[in-house]
């Protein structure tokens, strides 16, 4: 029991943090990113793929990136056992260029596209995920392929439970990105991207330039999912593209988003408790549910049917969420030293 506890914990933490961050795009801005999976891809081969060379560079090991990446990961191993400080300053080197890289990644995704009308944004950028996830998944020479790329364990020093740390770092970092969502939401901006989501044709008469809100949108919600692909890879200690599903990183957070409350993150927060624990009991107990049921297919099936059941449940009678979105209160301004009044 402790063990799905702490499950559910860590894995609350991160997916509490790429939902906040698809909020931010669907929920505040109307855009449909049906390749939310490609930030987080990019987000964990950062810490693999791009960190990795550069030491694997500066320390001299030849070889493919499979090899070289395991012989680096014994070698920092051991200097953050013996270093715990070296650990830590990596662990935000690790973090805040996953960020970086999720940032610019999100721009130049939505670049070519964001003069699109919404259907044709949401395919195109569903397409653009899936061709970067066939690349980073069969080529070994970019991103491992099957065998993956080895990534160091920034808490080598630790001899305890990992995941303990792990579920611990993921609430810090959703708790700074949830003040920073919620910010963002109050702010004149937030407000900017509520108006483009409600009427495109309005905010276009006012001067603004849809597609600089979309790319400005994409960059933000983009670098805070990275950090979510970042975690991931530095929890596993590796970096496999094939971890990176439109289904694990796409479709569930739409569905904890539709779940929770569309353009509430307090809602996301709700909807990720709910997701993540129930699929923390199937994962648990699928094969005593498909006994106890008599159900006639294999139990890897019964997460997809549940999840996609709830999906449709929540779409017919529950489409506003658990938690509906509120109205922007905007503060009263106070000019000079008397009351503030109503005018008349």
């Amino acid at each position: 029991m402790d063990q799905i506890l702490l499950n559910i914990v860590f894995w609350f933490g991160i997916y509490a943090i790429v939902s906040i961050s698809l909020n931010i795009e669907y929920g505040l801005a109307g855009i449909p990113n049906f390749g939310r999976a490609l930030a987080v891809l990019f987000g964990a081969f950062t810490v693999g793929g791009i960190v990795n060379r550069f030491f694997i560079a500066i320390y001299g090991i030849e070889g493919e990136i499979i090899d070289s990446s395991a012989v680096l990961k014994t070698i920092l191993n051991q200097k953050i056992a013996e270093d715990p400080s070296f650990g830590i300053l990596l662990l935000l080197l690790y973090i805040s260029l996953a960020a970086a890289v999720g940032a610019i990644i999100g721009a130049l995704a939505i670049l070519p596209s964001a003069r699109l009308s919404r259907d044709y944004l949401a395919i195109t950028l569903l397409a653009i995920s899936e061709v970067f996830f066939m690349v980073f998944n069969y080529n070994t020479t970019l991103g491992g392929g099957y065998y993956g790329i080895s990534v160091p364990d920034v808490f080598a020093f630790y001899s305890g439970n990992r995941q303990l740390l792990f579920a611990i770092l993921s609430l810090l970092i959703l708790v700074l990105i949830y003040i920073l969502a919620e910010r963002l939401s109050n702010s004149p901006f937030g407000r900017l991207l509520r108006a483009m989501r409600e009427d495109e044709d309005v905010v276009k008469a006012f001067g603004r330039n849809l597609m600089i809100l979309r790319i400005k949108t994409s960059a933000i919600a983009s670098s805070i999912a990275a950090i979510s692909g970042a975690l991931f890879s530095l929890f596993t200690a590796n970096f496999i593209a094939s971890n990176f599903t439109r289904v694990e990183w796409t479709f569930y957070p739409f569905l904890i988003l539709l779940l929770g409350g569309s353009g509430n993150n307090k809602g996301v927060l709700l909807g990720t408790l709910v997701f993540v624990t129930v699929k923390q009991l199937l994962t648990v107990y699928k094969h005593e549910i498909v006994e106890f049921f008599m159900i006639p297919f294999q139990t890897v099936w019964i997460e997809y049917i549940a999840f996609g059941s709830l999906m449709l449940f929540v779409l017919f009678y529950r489409p506003e969420g658990l938690i509906k979105e509120r109205p922007v209160i905007t503060r009263r301004v106070k000019y000079g030293k008397g009351p503030v009044v109503n005018p008349k």
